[in-house]
C-alpha cells in the first residue's frame, strides 16, 4: 500500500483547486446560501471533544435553522436521548461544521463557525412546536460557509425513490439493541413501543 504522508505528496496527487472552488468561500450567508438554510429540514452537525470526534443529525421543519444574521445562526435542540454528545463537544471545543442537505437538490450547504450554547427562555420559546419550546438553542458564530457540488448526490442517486433500500431489509433499532445490550433490551418490544414513545418526544 502505497501512504500519502504530506500535503506535497496530495497535490501531486489531486493537483490544485480551481478558481471556482476557491471563490465560492465566504465569511458570511450571502442571500444565495440563504435560501439553502431556509430550504433545508436536515443538517449533520460535526463536532470534536475530548473523547473524540462526533457528526449528529439534526432534523426539523424546513427552515428550523434561522439565520439571525449574515453571520450568525441559531438552531434549536429538541427532545432526544439525552446523550448530548454534540453539546458536550461544544461546551469543551466550540469548533463545529454543518453540512445542509435540501430534498431533491444535489447542491449541499457547509458551514464551518464556533458554537455556543444558550437557554435563553425568550429565545427557546421563540422555537416553539407543537407547544414545546427548545431545550436549548446552539449559537453558531460563521466562519466559512460555501456550496459543495452536487456530485456526492448525483453519484449515489440519493433523492431516487426507486432506489430506496426497503427498512424490512435492515435491521431494526430493536434487534440492534438486543444484541449490542446482550439482551437485556428486548427488541420486539422496544420496536412494538418505539412508535408511541417517538410521537411523545418529537418536539
Amino acid at each position: 500500500m502505497s501512504r500519502i504522508d504530506t500535503v506535497e505528496q496530495l497535490e501531486a496527487l489531486y493537483g490544485l483547486p480551481g478558481e471556482a472552488s476557491l471563490v465560492k468561500e465566504l465569511d458570511h450567508v450571502i442571500p444565495e446560501y440563504a435560501a439553502f438554510i431556509e430550504a433545508s429540514p436536515f443538517v449533520a452537525l460535526a463536532t470534536s471533544g475530548p473523547e473524540g470526534l462526533d457528526c449528529s443529525p439534526r432534523g426539523d421543519l424546513a427552515g428550523f435553522v434561522r439565520i439571525h444574521d449574515p453571520k450568525t445562526l441559531m438552531m434549536p435542540d429538541r427532545r432526544g436521548n439525552n446523550r448530548a454528545d454534540s453539546l458536550r463537544n461544544i461546551i469543551r471545543d466550540p469548533r463545529v461544521g454543518l453540512l445542509f442537505l435540501v430534498p431533491g437538490s444535489g447542491t449541499t450547504l457547509r458551514v464551518n463557525g464556533t458554537a455556543s450554547i444558550t437557554t435563553d427562555a425568550e429565545l427557546c420559546t421563540s422555537f416553539t412546536m407543537e407547544g414545546k419550546p427548545a431545550r436549548s438553542v446552539t449559537i453558531v458564530a460563521v466562519e466559512t460557509v460555501y456550496f459543495q457540488c452536487a456530485r456526492a448526490i448525483h453519484r449515489s442517486d440519493l433523492w431516487n425513490a426507486e432506489k430506496h433500500v426497503d427498512p424490512k431489509n435492515l435491521p431494526t433499532p430493536g434487534q440492534i439493541l438486543e444484541v449490542t445490550s446482550r439482551k437485556s433490551i428486548d427488541g420486539t418490544t422496544y420496536d412494538k413501543e418505539w412508535p408511541e414513545r417517538a410521537k411523545k418526544s418529537m418536539w
